[in-house]
């Protein structure tokens, strides 16, 4: 019995007409599938004869496909925060006192020893700047103190003159006025009491005027008037002071003198001084213009102004 042909189904034990098999041999069939496609590409290419069934490209049954199972995709595990030494192997952190790395088991107790001493290290050098730090500003400190204690009095005056050049001057009238000689009706108040026309009358180069205060003030400029009158005419009536010394007396009882130019010309000539706790000034002629016979010397009014 020969083999059946992929593709037919087994017919009756028999013969069919015009087969030329044998009688009650097995007969192959074609299945009504393979009929069909036998009948279309007979009528397509007009040949009665059907095709083989490799040509018409027939493989067989075919068992249903399984679906593969779907491989598990790896998941990544997310550690907690952990502070601590990193492994040196695999630098994964470590909490601290860990002995062997909780990833690949590295031991860490020679880091752990290792970090240590960095600590102690860095706390040594954070102190030792500390220490660097406080003994800088003590020493600059120290010396700020030094420098004020040997230029106080520079530096004091220093702050005196800016004061003084930023206020205002204030007059100040004296209390007393007196002096060691005067001409007949030319007294020493005549030289603070505000007139132009009335004046002091010093007989002699070398005679002093003194005008006193109720409070000690300091002193910042005086103003100077000569001559017997303001006026032109009358300036020259007499004779006038050149140079004066003015002695100047503080609360605590020194004296300071400041020499005084003045030129011959009417009207107020200033001289600055600056001196603080004034308590008396003395005025003394150190030399006259214009001094002769029958004349006298004509201080005609002095002016003080203080810091308010």
């Amino acid at each position: 019995m020969g083999a059946a042909t992929p593709g037919a189904s087994r017919g009756d034990v028999g013969s069919a007409p015009g087969s030329g098999a044998a009688p009650g041999a097995w007969v192959d069939v074609p299945a009504e599938s393979d009929r069909r496609d036998l009948s279309r590409s007979g009528a397509a290419g007009g040949v009665g004869e059907p095709r083989s069934e490799r040509e018409a490209g027939y493989l067989g049954p075919v068992a249903p496909g399984r679906p593969d199972a779907k491989r598990p995709l790896p998941s990544t595990h997310v550690d907690g925060a952990v502070d601590g030494p990193p492994c040196p192997r695999c630098g994964v952190p470590n909490p601290p006192g860990r002995r062997f790395c909780r990833r690949c088991g590295e031991p860490l107790y020679d880091q752990a020893v290792a970090s240590s001493g960095r600590r102690r290290k860095r706390r040594w050098r954070g102190d030792r700047s500390r220490w660097l730090r406080r003994s800088a500003a003590a020493a600059v400190a120290v010396a700020l103190a030094v420098t004020l204690w040997v230029f106080h009095p520079e530096l004091l005056a220093l702050w005196e003159d800016l004061r003084d050049r930023l206020a205002t001057p204030a007059p100040v009238a004296p209390t007393s006025v007196t002096a060691n000689a005067a001409v007949p009706d030319h007294p020493a108040t005549a030289a603070a009491d505000g007139l132009s026309n009335r004046y002091w009358g010093a007989p002699a180069v070398g005679d002093a005027v003194e005008f006193g205060f109720a409070a000690p003030f300091r002193l910042l400029s005086v103003v100077v008037h000569t001559g017997a009158s303001a006026e032109k005419d009358g300036f020259a009536a007499q004779a006038r002071p050149s140079a004066l010394d003015m002695v100047v007396t503080t609360a605590d009882g020194t004296t300071r003198t400041v020499p005084i130019t003045l030129a011959d010309q009417p009207g107020p000539q200033r001289t600055d001084t600056g001196i603080g706790n004034v308590v008396r000034v003395r005025l003394v002629v150190r030399s006259a213009t214009g001094l002769g016979e029958g004349r006298h010397i004509a201080l005609g009014e002095v002016e003080f102004f203080r810091r308010p």
